[in-house]
């Protein structure tokens, strides 16, 4: 070999070495660009309930877990007749760009759906959003720098709680009781923040039955929590997608009903139609939807058409209301079968009773945590949802969620069944061997929490 080449080998290798060299400085072996992240997908988590769909889609295991709507009573031949017409007929609008506000005639109806709830919009006041989880995720954006502080609800809906981590913000809970959020502990938090210096953008709640707790905020608390709000300059971001499925009648009258200006209302079509067309909305006051626009643009140019369009034809041609109304019955005699099964199998612990909407939330006996039960009640085939994905702070631990949207009357009770088994089991080994996290498995090794994905929720 030439002294010329052996020179150029040795450069290429020399290059080589620094560039292994710059690789290891800016990452590290799994993801060599770990370094160079912005500081926000540092709080990115994974989502504990979806994490566990694959487990708990399984058909041998009763996912009393994630809180998917029953969507085969929905006329399913009718709607996919109706797509057929929408792309044969409307092809050349339907599957073009729109608007970034979303379609006219979709927020016209968005109107007078609202009206359940007493709100008196015009469509102009609508953007409408991929999911109302688009719609926290910009607000969210708008709002919040790395810092500042959220108020919500202790125990919080998942997603809302990934979207306030992602943006950097801390978050502080405040308790709620069977009627709801408490006003007097908002008023001593927000109170406290204040003293503390500290700059509070966003107070986040569900106001009808709640996800993960299933309680609904009391008429009586409805403009005492917008007051408090309103005397310490803090909008209120109020997520309603459960709100026309109460199983006693027509929702109670909105948060924004109260205050127009000082509250952002985030609603759904994927809870009392379908959720994979992601149609979802806020209705924000002038300068607040103003910058949504732009800040939706920005993110998706527009939303899709081709989904309002399905949905505008199926508020249009479908007695849309009754489908409600049948929903409405189909989840009570859900509630009712969860609600007996844990009275038949678990009557010494307690649970709510909500009185709409997807879910319970379950007490547990001393001693046991819901993430370590978690891989023993999947082997036991049956998925339910630790409370630790609903708090900010690792709180949740002695509290689970049972969603009864999705299996059968006969699927929940023997659900319920499989799950008691488990309780009964791990109480067991509580009373012999202490705390929940430390009891042995069959293998001799401690439990770990990480055996089975936990579960996060929709």
């Amino acid at each position: 070999m030439s002294t010329t080449n052996r020179r150029d080998g040795q450069a290429e290798q020399q290059e080589q070495r620094v560039a292994a060299a710059a690789a290891a400085a800016a990452g590290n072996r799994l993801d060599p660009w770990f370094h160079n992240y912005a500081g926000r997908a540092h709080n990115l988590r994974v989502s504990e309930v979806r994490s566990l769909f694959a487990v708990a889609n399984r058909p041998e295991v009763v996912s009393l877990a994630g809180g998917m709507p029953n969507i085969e009573d929905l006329p399913l031949g009718k709607l996919g007749a109706m797509v057929d017409d929408i792309v044969a007929n409307s092809g050349r609008r339907a599957l073009q760009y729109g608007g970034g506000q979303g379609e006219e005639e979709l927020r016209e109806q968005i109107v007078e759906v609202m009206r359940y709830e007493h709100l008196h919009a015009h469509p102009d006041d609508i953007v409408t959003t991929t999911g109302s989880q688009q719609a926290l995720d910009l607000v969210t954006g708008l709002f919040v720098e790395p810092g500042d502080v959220v108020v919500a609800e202790a125990p919080s809906y998942v997603g809302a709680l990934g979207v306030f981590r992602s943006y950097q913000a801390d978050i502080v809970h405040v308790p709620m009781d069977d009627n709801g959020l408490i006003p007097e502990a908002l008023e001593e938090t927000l109170a406290r923040l204040r003293r503390e210096g500290r700059r509070v953008k966003l107070l986040y709640t569900v106001v009808n039955f709640q996800n993960p707790k299933g309680v609904t905020l009391s008429l009586e608390r409805r403009p005492r929590i917008v007051e408090i709000a309103k005397r310490y300059g803090v909008l209120i971001l109020e997520d309603n997608p459960y709100s026309l499925l109460g199983f006693d009648g027509d929702p109670m009258p909105s948060l924004k009903s109260f205050d127009s200006d000082g509250v952002v209302y985030l609603g759904s079509f994927s809870k009392t139609f379908a959720p994979g067309l992601r149609v979802g909305w806020a209705y924000a006051p002038l300068a607040i939807r103003e910058k949504l626009v732009l800040a939706a643009e920005s993110a998706i140019l527009s939303p899709s058409v081709i989904n309002q369009m399905i949905v505008t034809r199926y508020l249009t041609e479908f007695d849309w209301y009754q489908q409600v109304k049948e929903f409405r019955t189909m989840y009570r005699g859900r509630r009712d079968a969860l609600t007996s099964a844990l009275a038949e199998h678990l009557p010494n612990l307690s649970w709510t009773v909500p009185s709409g909407g997807f879910f319970s939330w379950l007490s547990l006996p001393p001693g046991l945590d819901a993430k370590a039960m978690l891989p023993r009640a999947v082997t036991n085939r049956v998925a339910y949802t630790s409370g630790t994905a609903f708090f900010a702070d690792g709180q949740g631990g002695d509290h689970i969620r049972l969603s009864f949207c999705f299996p059968t009357e006969e699927r929940i009770k023997e659900g319920v069944r499989r799950l008691a088994e488990v309780v009964r089991a791990e109480s067991e080994l509580v009373e012999m061997f202490g705390t929940a996290s430390n009891i042995p498995s069959q293998h001799g090794r401690e439990t770990s929490t990480t055996d089975v994905p936990g579960p996060d929720s929709v």
